[in-house]
């Protein structure tokens, strides 16, 4: 649990004023001195991340986040920063002074509601102030847990942590398969992974690890090749593969190396479905059909890798879309959890597989970009399409597939 990578763990962030104690309750969870606590206001500047393991829920991290009621021009871009942890954040958490909730908190607790996420209200410092039991009545008809804590002393810490269990969304308890629900118990995919300049050298890249073990979880078995070596591989078999499953940038070869009564798709794809919405991300890939010479596209990285050679966000996949646009495109790069506040001066984003984030962050741009009516699509759909590969690549999922052929004929 302790090495557990950041997307496989429940975000809890911390939001309110300055001096509230925030940090004073992040150390009383973790039993540690994460955070620097203070009695000066905007002691945090930039939000503090702790990861640990909070049974029964299993592995956490908590986002400690600057006042979000600094002022000043630093203060603004601590704000701005605070912002950002809402787009990851499943379970929110406002802390404040008992006696002392006013337009701030109300603020945060309509941003959380309006993103359906989880609200904990805690009012903290009850050893110096006396909670207000109208306000907390009229958060508990909003079905909003409050919990009384004296961080510095200890005290609720408990009370806030059974508070944690009881608001995880259920997503997080019962995650979905990456890959493992497409196989029946016992049967066999054969998972194509290319070694190049940007594998990682003596370990392979996340989305593969997750979903070799998501197959064995779900009592499949797999058979790891490289691209060059598929079809050999497929010509050994006695039975064929219930599933072919790619590099993304390799879909070509794969495809034409794979008989087409095998179902062949990518990883990328499968993360578009585990960490966001596929069926959103298929119709937005279908705007590719409507770009244009000149038009700008949004590139999302969520990693800040340094690119090498024929990188696949910033090469291939540009050049595969411009190949089937007909004309030149302008390429705007992100990385991190860098997202621009304003969408409309593009035509199409496109984000990678997000195998190092939550799925709530990824949801969250999904949102955002469907209030600006900017579609959005990932890196696998992308290079699918532009290849003419698209419902090939979409046949083991049936409800996307049936989106696609939809809109088509309307």
């Amino acid at each position: 649990m302790k090495n557990a990578p950041k997307g496989f763990r429940l975000h809890i962030g911390l939001f309110g004023r300055r001096n509230v104690g925030k940090s004073s309750i992040l150390n009383a969870l973790t039993r540690q001195e994460v955070s620097i606590v203070s009695d000066v206001a905007g002691t945090t500047t930039d939000p503090v991340e702790k990861p640990m393991e909070l049974l029964p829920v299993g592995p956490v991290l908590f986002i400690d986040t600057a006042g979000i009621d600094d002022v000043g021009a630093l203060g603004e871009m601590r704000v701005q920063r605070t912002r950002q942890v809402f787009d990851r954040t499943d379970v929110g958490v406002i802390v404040t002074v008992a006696g002392q909730w006013s337009e701030f908190e109300e603020a945060i607790l309509a941003e959380l509601r309006e993103r359906a996420i989880p609200v904990i209200v805690v009012f903290n410092k009850t050893d110096c102030c006396t909670v207000d039991n109208d306000q907390v009545a009229r958060l508990k008809e909003l079905n909003i847990t409050c919990v009384e804590t004296a961080a510095a002393q200890g005290a609720g810490i408990l009370d806030l942590r059974e508070a944690f269990i009881r608001n995880a969304p259920e997503e997080f308890i019962n995650a979905p398969a990456i890959v493992g629900d497409l196989l029946p118990a016992g049967e066999l995919a054969v998972l194509v992974i290319p070694i190049d300049l940007e594998a990682p050298k003596g370990r392979l890249i996340l989305p593969q690890v997750q979903s070799i073990r998501d197959i064995l979880d779900n009592d499949a078995y797999c058979m790891v090749v490289k691209e060059r070596e598929l079809r050999d591989a497929l010509d050994r078999l006695k039975r064929p593969p219930a599933l072919v499953v790619t590099d993304s940038q390799a879909f070509l070869k794969v495809a034409g190396d794979t008989p087409v009564e095998i179902p062949m798709t990518s990883f990328s794809i499968l993360f578009a479905r585990f960490k966001g919405d596929l069926t959103e991300f298929v119709a937005g890939t279908m705007a590719i059909d409507s770009l244009r010479s000149g038009d700008r596209i949004l590139m999302c990285e969520a990693c800040s890798h340094h690119p090498i050679g024929e990188d696949i966000g910033r090469v291939k996949l540009p050049r595969w879309l411009q190949q089937y646009v007909g004309g030149k495109l302008e390429f705007v790069h992100v990385q991190g959890h860098d997202f621009p506040d304003d969408l409309t001066p593009y035509k199409l984003v496109v984000h990678c597989g997000a195998c190092m984030w939550n799925r709530r962050e990824v949801l969250s741009r999904i949102l955002r970009c469907r209030k600006a009516g900017v579609p959005i699509t990932n890196y696998g759909l992308a290079i699918a399409f532009s290849l003419g590969i698209f419902e090939r690549a979409l046949k083991p999922f049936p409800a996307a597939l049936e989106v696609y052929r939809l809109r088509q004929l309307s």
